[in-house]
């Protein structure tokens, strides 16, 4: 008799061994889902994907890391305007988006003197990844989403799709000199045996870039960004360098793409966002040592650029790897200059041209005015109050006065 498709026998004995069947089945297989539940609770973590690993080494080193504070210097921030409520404001203010503000102390900050201001709002953070910040926003469930890089092209078109308009992103904090995760600015290494000493935004295009027929620039495919092969930079002679070296080929290092540190290259040094880049690109990602730690990217370029005199790499937050065998040089946005080093000041006064910019994406409909509430939260960000409250978390970098005005003039 086939036990899963006979009919109840008529007899009362015939039915009770059915059922007392039945009954055994049920049993043997909620033991077979409750063993196999507690072979998955009891899994080690060697069970797991090597990218979940990796990813959970990547939390412990960014925790590591949170409460630190980096840089003790105290910025003038006598230029930045006071922070006065323009007008009383409640209720909760809700933010999805990059980590790096609650895995650190500064979203608390932030959080506990503003309420001096404003003791009527709370906050809600929901702040784990930046991939988070522009969907919380079009689903509704955010009102402010901290970008730590650049918006990408398909979350701008989810966004225009949904509401006809693009996302405001309004620039909030500087990035880090040095710190890994808190925005670093690019830096571009050579070895120490090269002679060069500095590069132009234009040169990088030509080194790292390739042929293209556009870029896009938002949403907008721009042609006017197409360039030919022949500005292409493969040898150390197009740089200007004679003698061994004029031949000799440019070994190109970088990120892989899916990171998002090419798109700050593609954005500042290609015009815009194209995928085009050099055929001969190495390709770095982050890896997990056998101890569990993270080794990340750029370490692993500049372990490389180290032992290769004809290398070249752009790494996030390369000056905290520094060795006596690669050395940063200066960038300039023009083939002529100025010319600026990568320190701590000139990352700070944003004259060094690939420093990053961390945003504060909102909702705003242009033919309407900001949420009162996060209007005057965002006011109190760009006040010397809140940049204070940056400069004391030590990781990020307080704003210019210049740059705190022209995100201000975003929110009226």
């Amino acid at each position: 008799m086939n036990l899963e498709t006979a009919q109840t026998p008529a007899t009362p004995f015939a039915r009770s061994v059915a059922m007392n069947t039945k009954a055994f089945r049920i049993h043997r297989a909620l033991a077979v889902l409750l063993m196999g539940g507690l072979a998955l609770c009891c899994a080690g973590a060697h069970d797991l994907p090597d990218s979940v690993q990796t990813q959970q080494a990547r939390e412990k080193w960014v925790k590591a890391k949170g409460h630190k504070v980096y840089y003790t210097k105290k910025f003038d921030l006598a230029d930045l305007p006071d922070y006065s409520p323009g007008q009383k404001v409640s209720g909760t203010l809700r933010m999805w988006g990059s980590n790096y503000f609650t895995d650190s102390p500064l979203a608390e900050y932030w959080e506990k003197d503003f309420r001096k201001y404003q003791p009527d709002v709370k906050f809600d953070f929901h702040l784990k990844t930046s991939e988070h910040a522009v969907s919380a926003l079009i689903f509704g469930v955010s009102d402010i989403g901290p970008l730590g890089r650049q918006i990408m092209w398909d979350e701008q078109l989810a966004f225009q799709r949904q509401f006809g308009y693009l996302p405001l992103g309004i620039v909030a904090v500087t990035g880090s000199y040095d710190v890994s995760g808190w925005n670093p600015p690019i830096g571009v290494y050579l070895n120490n045996k090269n002679p060069l000493t500095r590069v132009s935004l234009r040169q990088l295009d030509g080194i790292f870039g390739a042929e293209r027929s556009g870029a896009w620039r938002d949403l907008n495919w721009d042609t006017a960004l197409a360039r030919g092969p022949e500005r292409n930079v493969r040898t150390w002679g197009q740089l200007g360098l004679t003698g061994e070296w004029a031949d000799k080929p440019i070994h190109v290092y970088g990120y892989n793409l899916q990171f998002h540190f090419p798109q700050e290259i593609e954005s500042r040094a290609f015009g815009g966002v194209s995928g085009k880049w050099n055929e001969q690109l190495r390709e770095y990602d982050n890896v997990r040592l056998p101890d569990g730690s993270l080794k990340l990217a750029g370490q692993l370029m500049l372990e490389d650029l180290a032992k290769d005199p004809y290398g070249i790499a752009y790494v996030a937050g390369g000056n905290a790897w520094l060795s006596p065998e690669i050395k940063a040089v200066a960038l300039g946005v023009q083939d002529g200059g100025p010319y600026y080093d990568l320190t701590l000041d000139n990352v700070r006064n944003r004259t060094y041209p690939l420093y990053a910019d961390v945003f504060f994406f909102i909702n705003r409909d242009p033919g309407k005015p900001v949420d009162p509430k996060v209007k005057e939260f965002i006011r109190y960000v760009l006040s010397r109050q809140g940049q204070q409250q940056v400069m004391r978390d030590g990781k990020y970098l307080p704003l210019t006065a210049e740059a705190v005005r022209e995100q201000l003039k975003k929110l009226e």
